[in-house]
């Protein structure tokens, strides 16, 4: 014999005249309502408590974008000063013909892979750095000092960029001895190295005044 009343949970009773015809008794009401279509509802608490992430900047994503192509690129050189090194000792020893390019060659890509290698450093704070004095400072001074250092390498970058263009219009009329490009070729990883210094500078400077930090771009 049932009471007037089904009982559902430990605070929820369902009176038995309200079931629907087919109901069985003590079913618990709240798989009746997860058959009912659920709608989406702004005021809804659950709603509230789910929080879409925040991106980063446009000028972050950027250079975080720019850290990753160059970490690519220097790959892809190591990979090609091996081949270079490789296919001149063989053909030195098994094809007794030594390939004079190729030396040549992997020492240019060795200047570009530096290039690129060094302005990833600056980005990701990759550098050997001293900051047991900085350290001791208060946070306030320890960010100034930061904003500084990084404001002095980005003037550093400027004088490459400066210095590297000198050169190489300078070399640019040259040719080669063992390839055929310019001998100005030299001084262009240089000008790269300081543009992405600058770039990536003021990133940690813009970053050091907001009160955040340069996520590295392998993490």
């Amino acid at each position: 014999m049932t009471s007037a009343n089904t009982f559902i949970s430990k605070n929820s009773f369902v009176p038995d005249g309200d079931k629907a015809p087919g109901e069985s008794l003590g079913t618990p009401q709240h798989l009746h309502a997860a058959a009912l279509p659920v709608t989406s509802n702004a005021s809804n608490g659950y709603h509230r408590c789910r929080r879409e992430p925040r991106r980063s900047p446009v000028y972050t994503r950027f250079c975080a974008t720019l850290s990753k192509l160059c970490l690519m690129l220097a790959v892809v050189g190591l990979i090609a000063v091996i081949l270079c090194v490789q296919w001149q000792v063989f053909g030195r020893y098994v094809l007794n013909d030594t390939p004079t390019w190729a030396e040549a060659l992997a020492l240019l890509l060795v200047l570009f892979v530096t290039a690129f290698g060094l302005a990833v450093g600056v980005r990701d704070a990759g550098h050997i750095g001293l900051e047991s004095m900085v350290a001791l400072l208060p946070e306030a001074w320890q960010r100034r000092i930061e904003v500084l250092i990084h404001g002095l390498v980005g003037l550093f970058g400027g004088f490459m960029v400066y210095g590297g263009w000198i050169w190489a219009s300078a070399k640019w009329g040259e040719k080669k001895p063992m390839l055929p490009v310019p001998d100005g070729i030299d001084y262009v990883p240089l000008m790269i190295a300081g543009v992405l210094i600058v770039l990536f500078s003021v990133e940690h400077i813009i970053a050091n005044i907001q009160g955040k930090e340069v996520t590295p771009a392998w993490n």
